[in-house]
This record gives C-alpha cells, sequence and structure tokens, in this order.
C-alpha cells in the first residue's frame, strides 16, 4: 500500500520531468527518441501514484511485499536497462569517431603525399624549361 505522501512526490516528481523533458526537446537539447523514454517513465510513475490499485496488483502478482518496493525495483531495472542500452551506443559512436579519425589520417597524409609530389614535379619542369633556355641560347649565339 503505498502512503498519500509517496503517491504526491511521485506525482510531482513525474510531471516535473515531464515538463524539463519537453522543455528539452522544444529547444532540440535532445532527441525526441531519447526523450521518449523520460516521458514514458514519467507517465508509468503518474499512473501509479494516481491508481494505487494498479501498482498494488502489480506487487502481488510479482510476489513483492510492498507496493513501494515494486515501484523502486521496477524503476531500477528500467534504468539498468537504460544505461546499458545507453552504453551500447556510445560504444557504437566510439567506434564510429575511431574510423572517422583514421580515415582523415589517412586522407590527410595522401594530401600531403600528392602535394610533395606535385612539388617535385614542378622541381623537375624548372630544371627542364632551365636546362632548355641555355641550350637554345646557345643555339641563337652560333
Amino acid at each position: 500500500m503505498m502512503t498519500g505522501m509517496l503517491r504526491v512526490v511521485l506525482i510531482v516528481v513525474s510531471l516535473t520531468t515531464m515538463a524539463y523533458m519537453m522543455h528539452k526537446i522544444r529547444q532540440a537539447k535532445v532527441q525526441i527518441e531519447a526523450a521518449l523514454f523520460w516521458v514514458i517513465f514519467s507517465l508509468v510513475l503518474v499512473v501509479f501514484a494516481i491508481f494505487p490499485p494498479a501498482a498494488d496488483a502489480c506487487a502481488r502478482l510479482l510476489g513483492i511485499y510492498s507496493t513501494p518496493n515494486f515501484l523502486f525495483l521496477s524503476m531500477i531495472f528500467l534504468l539498468m536497462v537504460k544505461i546499458f542500452s545507453m552504453t551500447i551506443h556510445i560504444s557504437q559512436l566510439e567506434e564510429k569517431q575511431k574510423e572517422l579519425i583514421q580515415k582523415m589520417a589517412l586522407d590527410q597524409k595522401e594530401s600531403e603525399e600528392m602535394e610533395r609530389r606535385l612539388e617535385e614535379l614542378a622541381a623537375e619542369q624548372r630544371e627542364l624549361c632551365g636546362q632548355e633556355k641555355p641550350e637554345e641560347e646557345k643555339g641563337a649565339a652560333s
């Protein structure tokens, strides 16, 4: 059984979380997909706070002695699942970042090699042009 104070705290915290998420979505600070979890999480808490028999029934079905224990256990479980999914997402982003850094390094090296080769070709061309001029000048002097 939930106390009146727990119900009030659940409702206030849940509505505050929803309002905060909506505010961040409007500011484009968080993606809708990411905020959706938190909005649903808050809605579930509001439903359990407004309709305590639903939370009581879920607690009894799972064999949990008290409703607050059920609420805490279920929320801890959901948060652990969320953290795990975020860990997977971060790992994927780190892998993509590593690949991009490697690609950028290879592109930069290739660019530097092309610049060096162009400088060598320009130097060779200057040498050839410099050697041809004296021969032409010799032919004109004779």
